[in-house]
């Protein structure tokens, strides 16, 4: 009721309406109240056969705003009214939210019965906490993956970046993630997926359990840019609400790079100048501004985001992942080579870095993590001549010592879907490895 009567009182007595004077592809060109808005303001505009498409102001040109529309514009032509809602686009999520599958405007399409909204409004495109208020990184998060748990341990209120080609199976890890995490809540943002998969992540990746504590927000690849844009806000305004309730929030979006792509043709279409590989400027104002607001919160609530990033044609330093590589606090790095070797989940360790590591670690968990990745780096260096039988055993130690270490190693790092491992597990397995007598014995050269 309360919230009810909120919305009531936001309500004007004056409704105000322009005209349509052009549309250009999917750009609405509106005359007549342009004074009246600004960029994101919403309209919505009434078609011939007298239902409305709501829109956002994404420019203005000369004496006209331009608006481009979150569902399709059949039926809108020249002299439609476009009525100006003077309301700030306001979320009202609550903990009915829990195990449920909404839109990005909040609507339930589960068709589970309509959403009860909480009191309270967020806004869409919140500010991120200022940094002098916010807590530091908390403990260490369970994430149910052995190589992410003992060689990229992760902390409450860290954001990490999973960055990969198509095919190489992000999407995977992030279910893992999903159904394994020990958090209280989980917000999952599916950004421009494709339609067949959303069902099948829900009821098979996900499932009864994990969907029980997870709020799942879905804007599938046939949508509209301002749909898919809005669907990642969405995504972390409901991972504020939890963060609020002084809960430990597991946010994962797939992906950042589907976000980026919709700001993109967003900024185009408003007649923004394409900057790098056609990437408007406001991509790379935007993107800090949603990556920010996850993390430590003011109070106890946290929020850890996973975000994945799809590398364009696997060149790890295109425009995309070079900015989102410099936000957040550390990246996974999932390699084609090792996916073509048929160990999943295929990270690459040795490129991939958490920066809460080493101090969120024991010296004895830093000192097993320093070896491993030693025994590797020197097996990656050599491996080449390795499997070219170029490399004589006996003439290095170390590189015999890695040698016998990397079969070992590799099953470590091999899980399946289903398989939840946790950090003591981990890092127990590492332990036994390593103390392990080598199975390798050098040959002496004749």
């Amino acid at each position: 009721m309360r919230s009810l009567i909120s919305e009531i009182q936001q309500i004007s007595p004056w409704q105000y309406y322009g005209r349509v004077v052009g549309v250009q592809g999917l750009l609405v060109e509106v005359a007549g109240v342009q004074r009246m808005l600004s960029i994101g303001s919403l309209v919505h505009v009434e078609g011939r056969n007298e239902d409305k498409v709501a829109c956002e102001v994404v420019g203005f040109s000369h004496d006209k705003a331009l608006l481009l529309p979150f569902g399709a514009l059949e039926g809108i032509g020249v002299g439609c009214r476009a009525f100006i809602t003077e309301t700030a686009p306001l979320m009202h999520p609550s903990d009915a939210w829990l195990g449920r599958v909404i839109n990005a405007m909040g609507e339930p399409v589960d068709g589970k019965g309509p959403l009860r909204a909480g009191v309270k409004g967020y806004p869409l495109k919140a500010q991120p906490p200022s940094a002098h208020t916010r807590q530091r990184v908390g403990a260490k998060i369970d994430l149910g993956v052995k190589a992410i748990n003992t060689f990229l341990s992760c902390c409450r209120g860290q954001r990490m970046g999973i960055f990969a080609g198509s095919g190489v199976g992000k999407s995977v890890l992030l279910s893992m993630l999903a159904r394994n995490a020990a958090a209280d809540v989980s917000v999952i943002g599916l950004i421009g997926e494709r339609g067949r998969e959303v069902q099948e992540f829900i009821e098979d990746d996900l499932g009864p359990e994990g969907l029980a504590r997870s709020v799942v927000i879905v804007a599938t690849s046939d949508e509209s840019a301002l749909m898919r844009r809005q669907a990642a806000y969405l995504t972390m305004t409901v991972s504020e609400y939890f963060r609020d309730q002084n809960k430990d929030v597991l946010c994962l979006m797939d992906s950042v790079t589907r976000f980026a792509m919709s700001q993109r043709e967003i900024g185009l279409a408003g007649g923004e100048p394409p900057a790098s590989k056609g990437y408007t400027p406001t991509v790379f104002t935007e993107l800090p501004r949603l990556l920010e607001r996850a993390g430590p919160g003011v109070e106890k609530g946290s929020i850890t985001g996973l975000f994945t990033v799809l590398v364009e044609g696997d060149d790890h330093n295109e425009p995309v992942s070079d900015a989102v590589r410099g936000i957040l606090d550390g990246h996974i790095v999932l390699d084609r080579q090792i996916a073509e070797r048929g160990r999943y989940p295929a990270i690459n360790i040795l490129r991939s870095v958490s920066r809460t590591m080493p101090n969120c670690n024991s010296d004895e968990e830093n000192t097993l993590v320093v070896t491993a990745r030693k025994h590797m780096a020197v097996y990656n260096d050599m491996e080449e001549m390795i499997r070219l039988g170029a490399y004589r055993p006996g003439a290095n130690p170390e590189v015999d010592e890695a040698i016998g270490f990397h079969d070992a190693l590799e099953g470590f790092l091999r899980q399946k879907k289903e398989e939840a491992v946790s950090l003591e597990q981990g890092y127990e397995r590492l332990s036994e490895i390593l103390r392990a007598p080598v199975n390798h014995e050098p040959v002496s050269p004749e």
